[in-house]
């Protein structure tokens, strides 16, 4: 199911399976029924899970032209979640995120593609700290189905990897017994629910 394909320029385009026409339109993304987290390495020894409580989007789908396909996030970085108060205020303050200069996280993306079968990568501009540079993300369309409440909804999940210091993200410490205590690589994980607007 082809609902991103913009590489017909380089692939044989992808046939547009005729259900997805009725997946076209606008969509909202449904915070409540939505992750939008990250995990980074700690001390080199273990994972450290986070979030972000507090983002708004909006999806547009076209199932006959997937090539149109676009997609936007905001991320209010103040709404960090670790799990320990001490940690999500230090990833709040200048040494990470500077949240009071730099309150939100964008994604605008530029460019979408079929991956095949149900697998897809949207690539656009994500930008942390005032600083903009592009973002292939990989993504899994997970179906569409109408809720109990009459609402038609579509899912996707997907996972991106960054290396934070290219945002200016570059905090760290060293170990005594060497390495550091914040890996550069970070990756990001999406599960998204969207509604269709009416």
């Amino acid at each position: 199911m082809s609902l991103f394909n913009r590489n017909a320029a380089t692939a044989p385009a992808a046939a547009v399976n005729p259900d997805l026409a009725a997946l076209t339109g606008g969509y909202t993304v449904d915070p409540a029924h939505s992750t939008i987290g990250f995990v980074a390495r700690h001390a080199m020894v273990t994972n450290v899970k986070g979030g972000f409580l507090d983002f708004e989007g909006t999806l547009h789908l076209d199932g006959s032209d997937p090539s149109r396909s676009t997609a936007s996030i905001d991320v209010k970085m103040d709404s960090i979640s670790t799990g320990s108060a001490d940690r999500d205020g230090h990833l709040k303050s200048a040494d990470f995120f500077k949240t009071d200069e730099h309150p939100t996280m964008t994604f605008r993306s530029t460019k979408a593609e079929a991956l095949g079968g149900d697998t897809y990568r949207i690539t656009g501009d994500l930008t942390i700290l005032g600083t903009t540079k592009p973002l292939a993300i990989d993504l899994e369309f997970n179906g569409a189905a109408k809720d109990p409440f009459g609402n038609e909804r579509v899912g996707f999940e997907g996972t991106a990897q960054i290396l934070r210091s290219e945002w200016g993200l570059k905090w760290n410490a060293a170990l005594e017994t060497g390495g550091v205590l914040v890996s550069d690589k970070i990756k990001l994980v999406f599960d998204i629910s969207a509604i269709k607007k009416a």
